[in-house]
């Protein structure tokens, strides 16, 4: 799992939007965001945006952590609480898989364990193996 861990890590959209993926297993994936203000919407709490790409980092490792590529093509999010501060954690885990499509479940919870967002995903599984990082 460290392999998928390192792949991940690579991640230019969310590392550059100050996410980080902190943990991978087979089915599962957990990711962080350290609030900032770039984050904030007008309203000064966590835009919609930042909340479906944190979610969506988990999903993408939690669907590709057995190795082979999946890709997404379903998600829906349903936000059910606003928060302005602190750090959000998106955790991901697999909820049925075949050999062509994978669904997930991610909840986004804030630093007290507040549910903030649910998120859905499918993925298509491809044949393809991931090029792992030595």
């Amino acid at each position: 799992m460290d392999k998928i861990l390192k792949y991940f890590q690579q991640e230019n959209f969310g590392k550059s939007s100050g996410m980080s993926l902190i943990e991978v297993s087979k089915g599962y994936a957990k990711a962080e965001m350290k609030i900032e203000k770039r984050h904030l919407n007008v309203l000064g709490t966590v835009h919609g945006g930042a909340i479906f790409t944190l979610a969506d980092m988990a999903f993408a490792a939690a669907s590709n952590s057995h190795g082979t590529v999946a890709v997404a093509i379903n998600c829906d999010i349903s936000f059910v609480k606003a928060v302005g501060e602190g750090c959000l954690y998106a955790e991901a885990k697999e909820t049925s898989i075949n050999p062509k499509i994978a669904t997930y479940d991610v909840i986004i919870k804030d630093d007290k364990g507040d549910t903030i967002a649910i998120f859905n995903g499918m993925a298509y599984r491809k044949k393809d193996s991931l090029k792992l990082l030595d």
